[in-house]
This record gives structure tokens, C-alpha cells and sequence, in this order.
């Protein structure tokens, strides 16, 4: 079901009339009997606000599946023309009002509101809250919007083996006869967004550090695979480097952080009630990435509470001041504070990565965006938000100093806790800390939308030496129309020898579309030239000619030093992403150096990278040699790897990827059934899983197959396993079955909808495919009218035709003629136009890659 869609303007006016003194929620998830209820719970709120005028009227924001009562300073309101995208009316405001509100709400299955889970192992219940952006209407009535913030004082009746966690501790539990109510105390001022409830017979582990008392909370299903002393140790070391970098300290005096089963995000920043995505509680072997990407989690999280719970944007203009913050912080955190010291590597290889490509989509936007509405706000939880707003504030720190860039937060969380605040008053308290004005920098960095390339020009003398060196800066204006040139504090990196060693480095402003480095005039050109060494800033880089030839003879492999590698790599994608090198030729790059990478991240990527272009932006006609080549070196590796290391476990997952031949799938059959041993890999649930797919896929694993498998593990891990294998499956009716449950089926949970949708494509099954093109824009209006739009994202991205077989100009004209209607909603218009700039990319890219034949 949708729920209203609050604009900014409605909000400014209830925000200017009210101010919110406190809510009392009391929440009852029983049957009156002392069992969960199953598809209501009762929600009862009083809350006390003051007005500005008397005699005003405003609106109380309330999904309801039934109303009983609602009082306004004793006197009954009317709410017999109750719609949910009306809320409730409260008229003839007094100065100071109480209106207490009970109603049945209703219980969810798609990660927002009061989510409810059953587990199939042992059919115990579990609900967790998730209210961002607009969502803790769907739990208790308020005023659903960041800046109208209050104290909380939450008391939840649940069955009596339940753990019941919320923001602050709890003060006491009442025990009559059957269930039992627990009571917790009072929050500080806080946004409704950020508030929570979890409940159920969760697993919990509890330790203590630096006055704060720590939790850790999973289904009792997961309880053997919970992984507490690492998860504790990073939070730990999070608290102590933002305690010490902050000015303040953590506002609440407990934390918790639960992983919570079906959830749409990786986390969400529930103030001292963390939920995370139970993935991040590893079944099986990983690799140190994916432990790496916990971690990074684990920060990012942490350090909302300071940018996003403590201080809070006024609107959902601002969210790059909470998600662009918080990823720039744990980051820096990261690197400083734990045993992940190539954080930055990662950094540039998954954040940035992610901000270039969602800057080159026609729907780029500013960082400090218009959000005019929340729909509009939920579609731009995006690469620009996160990934480029931390980018450019790791350049903004670059440019002013990191200590005055500290020292500048310090002063922003002392003047505006508890409170709300917008990009001004950001800029006054970091323009105080450095002496710099930031007025410019901001509307050429946060207020204007794309990114600048900048590729190195110069002559050489008959020795080799330069007699010019310039960097060229460009602002494309292709997909953005507002980009400009910028200011960037960059380095230049100069690498030679056998190993590569940096052996010059010169850090200098560019300001303009040339910028002259004297300094290399007279020094000998390098085998290698980075123009952006250290990843100071945020920019596509471009490789000169003779730095290309270095990196074509395996000279990314010789590189000692993990980051420079990674912006190697990062160029090298980058110009395959926009038609400048042919897949083949990216391909015979990693597959010439990424074996060596030790580091294990950019090794993971890079097969990634490698499946995608072969997918995609590979000639169709060159594809399966591509995919023969990368099949054969994955089947070496994986047997040359270390046994039970982690390039062992990534090479196997390439193999999945990129098998076709009936000698190396026979070799992953034999993988599972034990006719093919390699010694060292752990055949762990998830491995099997991610076989049968591989094999599903391919048409050599059936509905026995899959079903043997589920039987082996029917977690929920393993439902969502097999519905991505049962629909990977190479028949008209697989696709048929889930192109339904995904378009159709709106009691489908989130995350079975995910999985199914996971397996509706594969490269091998383009004729499946192509009738569904057309399907697609018959279907997704609908499917956005009728459900929210967190769960709507998931179709309208997800089974876009952006496959093998309709990478062609017929699914350009058909996208083209469903933009061509004027009532479309914004945020699915965006979603389409991204989707279709997918396909002609793509369709540049085959052609480079076709001309290199």
C-alpha cells in the first residue's frame, strides 16, 4: 500500500504553527491472550504540542487500519472522512494541546513500519521498526517530518519470552498474568524518523565500554554464526575515535544493533537502536572485503549519531548532511581506528565508483538536492547522496586541512545539538575553523550537478623530458547541464622502475581548464602518471597514452601500493564504461593483473567489473570467447589459489559467473556432489547455494535439485536461495512465474521479492528475455501506484531490460515513447530515464568493443 507523500511546503507550515513538547506510545503486539498478534496491533499516542495562533488547525499523520478514538484537549475529533493521505484533522488549536489518538495499526512485510516476520525454522515471531524516511506513521500518529522533533517515551506489551528493544533503556517491565509491558525511559529531542521498536525472542549479547552499556541482538536461529567480539571491537573502536575527533560524546548511554531479518537497507540509524540487514551475520566463510564493508557499516552508522540523530537536516533537501557525512567520517574513521588500513582504497574503489556512475546518469542532481516532496527524497538515497558527498568532502578536507575540517564539525555539533540545521549552517562553522570563504567553493562543489575530467597534456623533448605539462580540466554538459569547472586540490604522481615506485609526487590547486605544472618541466616522463595520486579529489582520470601501454604489459600489477592500483583500475572502467576502451582490451587487463592483486577487494571488483562488460558491453558476437577466457582463468586460479583463502573463495565465484563450457560446468557440478575436490574450499551453505544457481541457471539443476537443497537449509536464507534459483531456471515458465510474484503478487515480502527478481535474468537466456521488454513499461505504473515506493524501486530497477538481448535501439524507442507521457511520477520517470541511459551506454560500448574486432 502508499502512503502520503508529505511536501516540503506542507511541512514548513506545520513546522512554523507547532512546536512538540513529547509523545507517550504505548504499543501492544499480543492477542490480549499473551501470544503475538498476527496482522494488527493496537497503538495508542498521546502527544502534547504547543501552537502559535489559536484557532488553527493542522493534521496528524496516521496509517491506520482502524481508528477507535481521538481526543483533542479532551474533546472527541471527528475522524469519520479518515483518509490516510489526509491524516487526521486536528482543528481549533489551543496555545498548548494534548490529542491522544488509539487505533489498530497494521503489521507489514516489506521492511517499513512495524515489520513482521516468521521465522521457518522454528515458527518463532520477530518485528523490528523502520520509519525513514516518512514510515513511524505506519506505528503511532505524529508529525512525520525531521524537524519536528521530540521527547519519546515508548512502552511496548509483548508475549514474556520476548526481548524488547527500543532508543533509551528500559526503565521497568510490569508482569500481570500472561505477556508483560515494558516501560523505557524518556528520550532526548529527537526526529520521529530515527525512533524504534524491536521485538521478539532475539539472541542478545551485551558488553560495556566507556560508560555505554553495548548490545547485540539476532534471530535465535542465527545465534551460532554471530560473530560478537569483532563487532564489538569495531564498534568500540568507532566510539573512542569519534569521542576523540567530535568535541562531544555519544548523547545516549546505551547502543544497540540489531540484525533484523528482511530488511530493505544495510542499516538504518535508529538512535541507540541500530538495525542492520542480517546478512552482515555470516553463515560460511567470507572474505576480508565483505568483513571490510561490515565494518564500514558498523562506522557509518555509528557516526549518524552524531550527523543525522544528534544534529538532524531541517528537510530532505539536506540528507546529503546526514549520508554524505557519515560516510566521509567512517571512512576516515576506518583508516585511523581499525585493522582495515586500504580503507581508502576500498573507498575509491566501491564509493566512488558508485558516485561516477550516478553522475553520468541524465537525472544527476546537486548534492544538496530539491526535494520537494518525501517521494522525491526516496529516489535520491543514491550515489550522490552517499558516495559523491563524501568524495567531495574528503576533497574538502584536502583543501581547508582536516584539522580545521574537525575542528569545524566540533564547533557545528556544539552549536546545533538537539536541533535541526541546513547547508548554511554547515558552512558558517567550517568557514570559522579555516578562515576560508566557502561560499563559492559550495555552489561549484554541492550546488551544481556532474563531474570534471581531467586528463594530463604535455610535450617531450628528444630525451623524454617535459617541456609542458598542463592538466586539462573539462565539465561535460552532456547529462548535465549545470556542471562546471571547479577548484580541485589534487597531487600528481610520478611512478617508475621495475616495481613502480612513486618516486615524485607535486600537490598543487587546479582552478581552471589549464593549469601549468612547472615543476615537471625538465623531469623525465614516467612510466606511469597519475593525475589524481592519493584520490584527493573527485574527477574522472585519464590516462595519458604512455601510461596506458605501461598498464597493458601488467604494469597495475607491479604497483606495491593498493591505492594507486585501484585508481588504475578505476580509470581503465571508466573507459570502458564510456566507449574509450574495448571490453576485450579491459578484459585482457584484469585478466593479465588481477591474480597478483593481493588485495582482496579490488580482486572481487574486478571480476565483477569483468562479468558485467562481458554482459553488457561486450560485442555479442566476441562475448563468449570473453566469457571462455575468463571461465579458464578463474578454473586456474581457483585451483592455483591458497587452499581455504579468500582469493580461493573469489576465484570459485568467478568460475560461477563466467562458466558455459560443458568441461567447467561439469567441474561445479562436481563441486557439489563431490566428483570434483578443491582442496581447501569450504562448501558452506551459501557456496552450495550460489552452485545450484550457477547450475539452475544453465538448465543442469532442477526443481529436485532445488528442492534437495532447501531441505538441507531452510533458513530464511535458504527460501530466498531457492526462489532466485527456481526462477534462474531456463524455462518459459520460470520467467513466467516470477515475472508475476515480482509485478503481480503485492503480499510478496521485500526480501523474496528481491530474491526473486535476482533470478528472472541471465546472459545465457536472451530469447526468454525479449518478450518482456514490452511487458515492462505495460507494468510498472501500476506497480508504482500501488505500492510504496521503497518496494516499487525494487521492480522498476531491478527487471528494467537492461539484459544481454535488449541492449538495442528497439528498448530505446520503447523507453523513449513511455517518458513521452506527461503524467508520470517524478520518481519513476527518473528510474526509467536511468535505465534507459543504461541501455545506450551500453549500446556505445558494444560498438567500441565491435570496432576493436
Amino acid at each position: 500500500m502508499s502512503v502520503p507523500n508529505l511536501t516540503r511546503d506542507d511541512a514548513r507550515v506545520r513546522a512554523d504553527l507547532l512546536r512538540v513538547d513529547s509523545y507517550d506510545v504505548e504499543l501492544d503486539f499480543t492477542d490480549g491472550g499473551g501470544k503475538p498478534s498476527e496482522r494488527t496491533f493496537r497503538s495508542t499516542t498521546t502527544l502534547e504540542f504547543s501552537a502559535a495562533r489559536d484557532g488553527a488547525s493542522t493534521f496528524l499523520d496516521l496509517v491506520a487500519d482502524a481508528i477507535h478514538a481521538v481526543t483533542l484537549n479532551g474533546r472527541p475529533v471527528d475522524v469519520s472522512d479518515y483518509e490516510p493521505e489526509r491524516g487526521i484533522v486536528l482543528p481549533d488549536l489551543a496555545a498548548r494541546n494534548t490529542v491522544v489518538v488509539q487505533a489498530d495499526l497494521a503489521y507489514t512485510n516489506t521492511g517499513e513500519g512495524m515489520h513482521r516476520f516468521v521465522d521457518p525454522v522454528d515458527g518463532e515471531t520477530y518485528l523490528y521498526s523502520q520509519f525513514e524516511t516518512a514510515d513511524a506513521k505506519r506505528v503511532y500518529a505524529c508529525f512525520d517530518q525531521p524537524d519536528m522533533k521530540g521527547g519519546f517515551t515508548f512502552h511496548a506489551t509483548v508475549p514474556d519470552s520476548w526481548e524488547v528493544v527500543s532508543n533509551t533503556k528500559v526503565q521497568r517491565v510490569d508482569e500481570p498474568a500472561v505477556g508483560k509491558t515494558v516501560h523505557f525511559t524518556p528520550t532526548p529531542r529527537m526526529s520521529p524518523y530515527v525512533t524504534a521498536l524491536v521485538a521478539g525472542p532475539y539472541h542478545v549479547v551485551r558488553d560495556h565500554h566507556d560508560g555505554i552499556d553495548l548490545g547485540l541482538y539476532c534471530r535465535k536461529s542465527l545465534a551460532e554464526y554471530l560473530d560478537a567480539d569483532e563487532i564489538f571491537t569495531i564498534t568500540k573502536q568507532g566510539f573512542d575515535w569519534y569521542h576523540a575527533n567530535f568535541g562531544m560524546r555519544y548523547f545516549l548511554d546505551k547502543y544497540d544493533q540489531l540484525f533484523v531479518p528482511e530488511f530493505n537497507a544495510g542499516a538504518m540509524e535508529n538512535a541507540g537502536c541500530v538495525t542492520f540487514r542480517e546478512d552482515y551475520v555470516y553463515r560460511g566463510k567470507v572474505t576480508d572485503a565483505r568483513r571490510e564493508r561490515r565494518a564500514e557499516t558498523i562506522l557509518h552508522e555509528l557516526a549518524h549519531m552524531w550527523f543525522g540523530d544528534l544534529v538532524t537536516m531541517r528537510w530532505w533537501d539536506d540528507l546529503w548532511l546526514n549520508e554524505s557525512f557519515a560516510t566521509y567520517a567512517a571512512a576516515l574513521c576506518q583508516a585511523e581506528a581499525t585493522r582495515f588500513s586500504n580503507t581508502w582504497t576500498t573507498f575509491a574503489t566501491v564509493e566512488k565508483a558508485w558516485g561516477y556512475r550516478q553522475d553520468q546518469q541524465p537525472t544527476t542532481h546537486p548534492i544538496a538536492s530539491d526535494a520537494p516532496d518525501v517521494q522525491t527524497a526516496e529516489v535520491n538515497f543514491d550515489g550522490i547522496t552517499y558516495a559523491k558527498g563524501a568524495s567531495v568532502l574528503k576533497q574538502l578536507a584536502a583543501y581547508v586541512g582536516i584539522e580545521h575540517f574537525l575542528a569545524g564539525l566540533r564547533e557545528y555539533f556544539a552549536e546545533h545539538a538537539y536541533g535541526n540545521t541546513t547547508l548554511g549552517d554547515l558552512l558558517v562553522a567550517l568557514e570559522r575553523a579555516s578562515g576560508r570563504d566557502l561560499g563559492s567553493w559550495s555552489k561549484l562543489w554541492l550546488e551544481t550537478a556532474g563531474l570534471n575530467t581531467i586528463r594530463p597534456d604535455y610535450d617531450l623533448d628528444g630525451d623524454g623530458r617535459y617541456t609542458r605539462f598542463e592538466l586539462v580540466q573539462s565539465a561535460p554538459a552532456d547529462v548535465a547541464g549545470s556542471n562546471v569547472i571547479r577548484p580541485h586540490r589534487l597531487a600528481v604522481g610520478l611512478y617508475n622502475g621495475d616495481e613502480l615506485v612513486r618516486t615524485d609526487r607535486i600537490e598543487l590547486d587546479v582552478t581552471g581548464e589549464r593549469t601549468s605544472v612547472k615543476e615537471l618541466v625538465g623531469v623525465p616522463a614516467p612510466a606511469l602518471l597519475l593525475a589524481n595520486d592519493d584520490d584527493l579529489t573527485y574527477c574522472k582520470l585519464r590516462l595519458d597514452e604512455h601510461s596506458l601501454r605501461t598498464l597493458r604489459d601488467g604494469g597495475i600489477a607491479r604497483l606495491p601500493e593498493s591505492l594507486p592500483r585501484a585508481l588504475c583500475w578505476s580509470a581503465a572502467w571508466d573507459m570502458t564504461r564510456d566507449g574509450e576502451l574495448a571490453t576485450r582490451d579491459y578484459l585482457t587487463l584484469v585478466l593479465a593483473g588481477a591474480e597478483a592483486d593481493p588485495n582482496i577487494g579490488l580482486l572481487q571488483s574486478l571480476n565483477r567489473q569483468a562479468l558485467r562488460a562481458l554482459e553488457i558491453y561486450a560485442d555479442p558476437a566476441w562475448a563468449p570467447s570473453g566469457y571462455r577466457a575468463m571461465a579458464e582463468k578463474a578454473f586456474a586460479a581457483l585451483h592455483a589459489a591458497e587452499p581455504g583463502s579468500d582469493q580461493q573463495l573469489a576465484w570459485a565465484h568467478a568460475l560461477l559467473g563466467s562458466a558455459r563450457d560443458a568441461e567447467h560446468l561439469q567441474a561445479i557440478r562436481g563441486l557439489l556432489d563431490g566428483g570434483h575436490v578443491v582442496e581447501g574450499l569450504a562448501l558452506d551453505a551459501d557456496l552450495r547455494w550460489a552452485i545450484v544457481a550457477a547450475l539452475a541457471a544453465q538448465g543442469l539443476a532442477g526443481d529436485d535439485d532445488i528442492a534437495a537443497e532447501l531441505e538441507r537449509d531452510p533458513s530464511a536464507a535458504g527460501q530466498r536461495h531457492a526462489a532466485t534459483a527456481r526462477a534462474l531456471r531456463p524455462l518459459a515458465e520460470a520467467k513466467a512465474e516470477a515475472w508475476r510474484l515480482a509485478t503481480e503478487d503485492d503480499t510478496l515480502p521485500n526480501a523474496m521479492q528481491e530474491a526473486v527478481i535476482a533470478g528472472f535474468s541471465h546472459p545465457t537466456q536472451g530469447a526468454l528475455l525479449q518478450p518482456y521488454m514490452p511487458r515492462y513499461f505495460d507494468v510498472v505504473p501500476d506497480v508504482w501506484r500501488r505500492r510504496s515506493t521503497e518496494v516499487a524501486q525494487n521492480v522498476v530497477v531491478g527487471l528494467f531490460p537492461t539484459w544481454t538481448s535488449t541492449i538495442t535501439e528497439t528498448t530505446l524507442e520503447a523507453a523513449d515513447g513511455f517518458l513521452a507521457g506527461s503524467e508520470l511520477p517524478a520518481g519513476l520517470r527518473r528510474l526509467v530515464s536511468e535505465g534507459r541511459a543504461d541501455v545506450a551506454r551500453a549500446l556505445r560500448a558494444r560498438a567500441t568493443d565491435a570496432a576493436a574486432s
